[in-house]
């Protein structure tokens, strides 16, 4: 079986009929919504091209007796709060019995957090963090309008998972939900919208997908389910690492595109069943400088390093992956400990390089030292303590300067001997 084979039996393994996925399958968008109601609110992002693809949502919803009773502009990259209480202000003055997302993660993160106002209202703040979602609207006796997540971009996975992750733009800081009441009804991905994704945002996506599966498994070790994430993220950051260089260097290759497409979506599959931990929750503190895949493809090689003595099994998958891609020379069998997490670093260094990438923080525009403070003060936030616990090395709040204050040093000046392995 190849790896693209694999990959799309993982994905029916994961989402069963409620995802529909692969080239020209916009054109059936119509019939699955009309499954799940006749009134729709179209959220739509408002890309190069979106009018073409919207025309076609369109007309296949009408053709399934489908009225689009609304058409609301999506949201801005990292999802600021101001778009999602604009989008649920839009969706409170409708009668529509299914919501459609079409864009990025952010347009349908913003859906999701927008979707749980209009139902629920009361404060956002209260949703952020685990299971509040569920909770109120088990207590209210309600339930959430289905949402049909239309992806446009291979990236965050958004319509596949059950996390929403908004922006306060006034502070810099991203803040998430994390429920599975949140989780569209349906998800839908035609692999032919991302063709025409620019150079920049097709790096950001795939590494935003390594991000998904490298950290989950770094959390899996010592866990039942490690063995499945390990298929799972073994696949993905395979087919990312090896087709990412392909897709940047021919945009036009659609077999790379395609490679992309099933590996972040199977990143996807991963944070479904494990969570996200150092990369991730930095990476919510540099939402002002850096989009958010490009931010956690940054961290991730210094929390390698800072991991690595718990994480050899997993680090020497990743190795393998990386040596086979021709990023590494070091003989990884050989290595151990924080060795081995350096060798593995060094090879997501390549890759960057070869991508024209940035590797340390100090090479991005408008990076300060305040960029460190908020990232150790946002990881002492009661709302992110999930990032901790993920940790396959776990920090408690009177470990973060000691420990994350160097890597986050580290990943300043790209110096990975400023990192300080927990004895």
């Amino acid at each position: 079986m190849t790896d693209f084979e694999k990959a799309r039996a993982l994905l029916h393994e994961f989402k069963g009929n409620s995802y529909l996925f692969g080239t020209d399958v916009l054109p059936k968008v119509g019939q699955a919504v009309a499954a799940k109601g006749k009134n729709a609110a179209l959220v739509r992002g408002t890309f190069s091209g979106s009018d073409d693809y919207v025309e076609i949502i369109s007309d296949s919803l009408a053709e399934a007796g489908v009225n689009l009773v609304a058409e609301i502009k999506g949201a801005r990259p990292n999802c600021p709060r101001e778009d999602m209480f604009r989008i649920a202000d839009s969706l409170r003055e409708i009668e529509a019995d299914v919501v459609i997302s079409f864009g990025g993660g952010s347009t349908i993160d913003a859906v999701k957090a927008a979707e749980v106002l209009r139902t629920l209202d009361g404060d956002i703040d209260a949703y952020f963090g685990m299971g509040h979602v569920t909770k109120a609207l088990h207590d209210k006796g309600k339930s959430l309008t289905a949402h049909i997540a239309i992806q446009t971009v291979a990236s965050s996975a958004a319509h596949l998972t059950k996390y929403s992750n908004i922006t306060e733009v006034s502070t810099g800081q991203k803040k998430l939900i994390v429920d599975d009441a949140i989780v569209p009804a349906l998800a839908v991905f035609d692999y032919d919208v991302t063709y025409s994704t620019p150079r920049d945002l097709t790096a950001d996506g795939a590494l935003d997908g390594i991000s998904h599966s490298l950290e989950v498994l770094y959390g899996a070790v010592g866990k039942p389910y490690y063995e499945k994430i390990e298929e799972i993220a073994g696949n993905c950051i395979r087919l990312a690492v090896s087709y990412l260089p392909r897709a940047i260097g021919n945009p036009e290759d659609k077999e790379a595109r395609e490679a992309l497409c099933l590996a972040t979506d199977l990143g996807g599959y991963s944070i479904m069943i494990g969570g996200t931990n150092g990369g991730h929750l930095s990476s919510f503190s540099l939402v002002d400088i850096l989009p958010h895949g490009r931010a956690c493809a940054i961290m991730n090689p210094y929390y390698t390093v800072f991991f690595a003595p718990a994480i050899e099994r997993p680090l020497r998958v990743i190795g393998k992956i990386y040596q086979q891609a021709e990023l590494i020379e070091a003989d990884i069998e050989s290595l151990k400990g924080r060795d081995l997490g350096v060798a593995v670093a060094k090879g997501m260094f390549e890759l960057a390089r070869r991508i024209s990438y940035p590797t340390r923080l100090s090479d991005v525009d408008g990076f300060s030292g305040q960029h460190i403070d908020r990232a150790l003060a946002a990881a002492k936030n009661p709302q992110l303590k999930m990032k901790l616990q993920n940790m396959p090395v776990p920090l408690t709040v009177e470990m973060i300067d000691d420990y994350m204050g160097p890597i986050l040093e580290a990943a300043r000046d790209g110096n990975l001997a400023l990192i300080k392995n927990v004895k």
